[in-house]
């Protein structure tokens, strides 16, 4: 209650914070409040469409993008703790007007079907080739003395945060082996 009568809940004026986002290689100085996550912030005041609300707790991926490089739920990080960080989308992949080489490759195996997960699922397929790239083990990792043999069980324990409902995974394993081999 709110002290006067049951009128419902006082909710407290939100705090905002000014920052400055750099996404897809421009830089956006925005006022944000500082409970909005990266994905509404993307969506709803950048016009940035791609990464996707799907579960909104970070067990699906759509919401998957690059910050510094590494993959993200955007649903479940605060867009006060990106700023002045690089932010990657799936629209900043491509570089002037050429896919990157796993839209592509994506696009060759027919790696979707609905295409509602494909944002998240391309942003971490590149941060994942670029993981095994950098020698980081997985759990299925047989030898972590070196890097990690880019094979079907190790892509698909790096995706596993990756959820496709239509069911491409076999079609996403052979377009992340395209590339990451």
């Amino acid at each position: 209650m709110n002290g006067e009568g049951n009128s419902g809940p006082v909710f407290a004026d939100p705090i905002t914070a000014d920052i400055l986002l750099s996404v897809n290689g421009d830089e956006r100085p925005i006022t944000v409040d500082t409970r909005e996550t990266l994905l509404d912030t993307l969506r709803e005041h950048l016009d940035l469409i791609g990464a996707k609300k799907g579960c909104d707790h970070g067990q699906c991926g759509a919401c998957t993008v690059l910050v510094d490089g590494r993959r993200v739920k955007s649903c479940l990080t605060l867009t006060v703790t990106v700023d002045d960080r690089e932010i990657t989308t799936v629209e900043g992949l491509a570089v002037d007007g050429a896919l990157h080489p796993m839209q592509a490759a994506f696009v060759e195996r027919d790696a979707f079907q609905c295409g509602y997960c494909t944002p998240g699922q391309l942003c971490s397929a590149v941060a994942m080739v670029r993981e095994v790239a950098d020698g980081w083990p997985s759990a299925v990792t047989a030898d972590v003395s070196g890097p990690a043999a880019l094979d079907d069980d190790e892509i698909r324990e790096r995706m596993s945060g990756n959820l496709c409902r239509c069911g491409a995974y076999v079609n996403i394993v052979a377009a992340i082996k395209q590339v990451g081999s």
